[in-house]
């Protein structure tokens, strides 16, 4: 089991305006509760047993939402100084991590489910032996609030590769990924993307990737969110 997560919490949420104005991105409500609660619950449910999250924005409001939660161990990131993008903020948290692999998520991203738990279907896809990093990659062409041209390909085998420029894929990555520390061995200090160490992982081939069955929901605007509230209260989830 994975018992340990990082969750991407310290992002301003430009493009939710004015819904972010005055209150942090993973606190919007979707469907009733705050999009930080989908996936704090969701870890919860596949055995998730310390969260650790990343704070910037409006820092003081999450803090507080989550020094309310007791149904895990909940440490804070505290970026206030300086935002250290998706790599840097993950680096940042390590020290709270024991050397079992780790869930990163964005607050940001969820699904419904179709009879299949993907967060369960990816700890039993890990492998600690092969992988750095697995992905969790989706069909974009069963996307909400998503609208690129895919991200990687995608081998028989579960290597990832990046698509080549000016060419569509259908792989998509959702903004989950179970990580080790080992990604983090060759990574520099301060501010950097987590992009970097994938290409890294890329080339020593350690980078997995692992098929996202169900609806995906990048709730990145307005407009994603009024479309992520309609498909939910018109899904049936499992």
């Amino acid at each position: 089991m994975v018992k340990q997560a990082f969750i991407l919490g310290a992002g301003f949420g430009s493009r939710m305006r004015p819904l972010t104005d005055h209150t942090p991105k993973p606190l919007v409500a979707l469907a009733g509760k705050p999009m930080i609660d989908h996936v704090i619950d969701r870890l919860i449910s596949v055995g998730v047993e310390k969260i650790v999250v990343n704070v910037h924005y409006l820092a003081d409001q999450l803090e507080t939402h989550l020094k309310q939660k007791n149904n895990a161990e909940f440490i804070i990131s505290d970026e206030r100084d300086l935002l250290l993008d998706t790599g840097g903020g993950v680096k940042k948290a390590l020290t709270h991590f024991s050397d079992e692999p780790f869930f990163i998520h964005n607050s940001d991203s969820t699904w419904i489910e179709q009879g299949y738990n993907n967060l369960a279907a990816m700890i039993s896809n890990f492998s600690l032996s092969r992988m750095d990093n697995l992905l969790c990659l989706a069909n974009r062409n069963n996307s909400i609030g998503y609208s690129g041209t895919g991200d990687f390909e995608l081998s028989e085998t579960g290597l990832i590769s990046r698509k080549q420029a000016g060419v569509s894929t259908d792989h998509v990555f959702i903004g989950v990924s179970i990580a080790t520390k080992a990604l983090f061995a060759n990574s520099p200090e301060g501010p950097f993307s987590l992009n970097m160490l994938w290409d890294q992982a890329i080339a020593s081939q350690r980078l997995y990737g692992v098929h996202h069955q169900g609806i995906w929901m990048h709730v990145g605007t307005t407009e994603a969110l009024s479309e992520a509230e309609h498909c939910i209260k018109t899904t049936n989830p499992t």
